[in-house]
């Protein structure tokens, strides 16, 4: 097992130059300096002339600062992808990221694609371009069966909104390694049932949503591919982690035999999509633009805060990033 960077000492930590993304907001810039108590610097390709330790705030880590100087890196993005995409990670460096409220607009924006599809509502917008009076069934979702594919902040947090709403939730760990014993179930917030993945054919039989929420790493790269898609009993698939999670060949696939009801893509492998891109002309498919969970400069600011008063009060923060898992 990986073992985690160590916390940074208190006297590294008073001595560390703060450094931050150039397309941070000023008003975070401020934000940042005060929870700090130290003026920020650009955070560049080319390394501050000192030898001081630094502290960094952005999306992405440029080559030259992965190096034993760096002593903290606070992402401004839940997904840490792109920071491990662009080479090994300093291993004494502490990785902390940030989740704020996304959970909730995460969970709202599932629920929302799911009550207007129970409600027919892109049926009826479409008899609605007609002109055309026709009536039309109505589904609930109270009874039915969504699988989420991830169990930690987000998973859990579409979890508890659509068990509130009378949905049996299904929660899947990503690996068999981090969820329960094979055939067991245990009690987690959001949850009626947790599994591992490798127990997930069952589960996917009797879903009428299949979520992912999985960040990419190298063991969920392509692990929504055939043998998953074959499961699926005419259920719709809603992915708002990581387009790369999903093998899109797979699910065109178990779209065009009616396997997979409908798609609801928030990401996908290849970010902005061109107009000519396939991914459109998928059938019953819906892109929107990787915006279920946008981060806010208050979401980015709380969640550094408490990891600053974690830390200063020796204590690992509840955001660390494990690189050696990759989230």
């Amino acid at each position: 097992m990986p073992v985690p960077a160590p916390l940074p000492s208190p006297d590294a930590l008073a001595k560390a130059r703060l450094l931050v993304a150039p397309s941070l907001d000023g008003g975070l810039v401020r934000d940042l300096e005060r929870i700090t108590g130290r003026d920020a610097a650009p955070l560049e390709s080319v390394p501050p002339p000192s030898d001081a330790p630094l502290l960094c705030v952005g999306e992405t880590l440029p080559d030259a600062l992965r190096t034993n100087r760096l002593l903290w890196f606070h992402s401004v993005n839940a997904g840490t992808d792109p920071l491990f995409a662009g080479g090994p990670w300093p291993g004494s460096a502490l990785l902390t990221r940030t989740v704020g409220r996304m959970g909730e607009r995460i969970a709202q924006y599932v629920l929302a694609w799911m009550l207007a599809e129970c409600q027919s509502v892109p049926e009826f917008t479409a008899l609605h371009d007609r002109a055309h009076w026709e009536r039309l069934p109505s589904e609930l979702v109270v009874g039915q069966t969504a699988v989420i594919y991830g169990t930690g902040r987000i998973g859990a947090a579409v979890g508890r909104l659509l068990g509130a709403c009378g949905v049996r939730t299904v929660g899947v760990a990503r690996t068999t390694r981090f969820g329960p014993a094979p055939g067991t179930a245990r009690v987690v917030p959001g949850f009626d049932r947790v599994i591992g993945a490798a127990e997930d054919g069952e589960a996917l039989s009797g879903a009428r949503w299949v979520i992912s929420t999985l960040p990419l790493t190298g063991a969920t790269e392509g692990f929504f591919g055939a043998a998953r898609f074959a499961a699926v009993r005419g259920a719709t698939f809603v992915n708002v982690g990581r387009g790369a999670t999903v093998d899109m060949g797979a699910l065109e696939a178990g779209l065009r035999d009616s396997r997979v009801r409908r798609a609801v893509l928030d990401v996908l492998p290849r970010e902005p999509a061109a107009p000519g891109d396939p991914v459109w002309r998928l059938p019953r498919t819906v892109i929107t633009a990787h915006s279920s969970g946008i981060t806010t400069d208050e979401d980015v600011s709380t969640d550094f805060s408490a990891c600053w008063e974690a830390v200063t009060a020796g204590r690992r923060p509840e955001l660390t990033v494990d690189p050696g898992r990759g989230y």
